[in-house]
């Protein structure tokens, strides 16, 4: 499928704008059936990508985490969609700590084959194809390519660690399969993964539960930033259960 990134990356810094209307200002918070917090920037965030993509793309379906979810007999139909995360790290964008992204993912046959993620708060663009690889962009300052070296099990690792969800036996879960951890390196959303992808950290164990969504776009990102070619990930995307499997990214 021709999908153009920059119009893509265009779209995600218009959805970042519309969430920093709402960033100075006291968070409303409400709360999802799965407990977890729906802001109103989350919604304007949807409605901005979503309009774009339905512009630019009409014939690829969307599936937001904001969205209904369309029942797998539809699903499992589609050779290829967008994959949405209006505003991942809600609960950072509440605690006004900067660590937000907007993720948005080309999906074909399971596999993510083009990511954007982009910062609102610091203005910085993480994209990547399969094509030509992974990039980063801070403000309108030149495209830089960004590449990570595999990690060699035998040295110490250092891990990307959840600043909201950090699992207290993630150092143990490792050293059981030979991993010494050197650092843990806090951060929100999917920020995690591409620290990674630009080799600022080796290794982001993830124990506990993520979606789709948390991960495609930045997934990307990571994929297509290896040094030597693309690196593996042990993620699909639309399966019929949307969680996520444990994973570590960078194995």
């Amino acid at each position: 499928m021709n999908i153009d990134v920059n119009i893509i990356n265009e779209i995600a810094k218009r959805a970042g704008e519309r969430i920093l209307e709402y960033y100075d200002s006291d968070v409303e918070v409400d709360r999802k059936s799965d407990d977890s917090p729906l802001t109103k920037a989350d919604l304007a965030s949807h409605n901005e990508i979503v309009k774009g993509l339905n512009e630019h793309y009409p014939e690829t379906p969307v599936l937001s985490e904001e969205s209904s979810i369309p029942d797998y007999s539809v699903r499992e139909t589609w050779s290829s969609y967008f994959l949405i995360d209006p505003l991942d790290g809600t609960k950072e964008f509440i605690k006004k700590n900067g660590e937000f992204t907007v993720n948005i993912a080309l999906i074909e046959n399971d596999i993510p084959v083009l990511g954007v993620v982009y910062i609102p708060a610091e203005e910085v663009l993480y994209f990547a194809t399969k094509e030509k690889g992974a990039f980063k962009q801070k403000g309108t300052g030149p495209i830089e390519k960004i590449t990570h070296e595999e990690y060699n099990k035998s040295e110490p690792a250092r891990i990307m660690v959840s600043r909201s969800h950090r699992g207290s036996d993630t150092k143990e879960k490792l050293a059981d399969m030979g991993i010494e951890v050197a650092e843990e390196i806090p951060s929100g959303s999917s920020l995690k993964i591409c620290f990674v992808a630009e080799g600022k950290a080796d290794l982001y164990p993830r124990f506990g539960p993520t979606m789709e969504w948390d991960t495609a776009a930045a997934d990307a990102v990571y994929r297509y930033s290896g040094k030597n070619g693309a690196s593996k990930s042990s993620l699909k995307y639309n399966k019929e259960d949307l969680h996520n499997p444990e994973f570590i990214i960078g194995l």
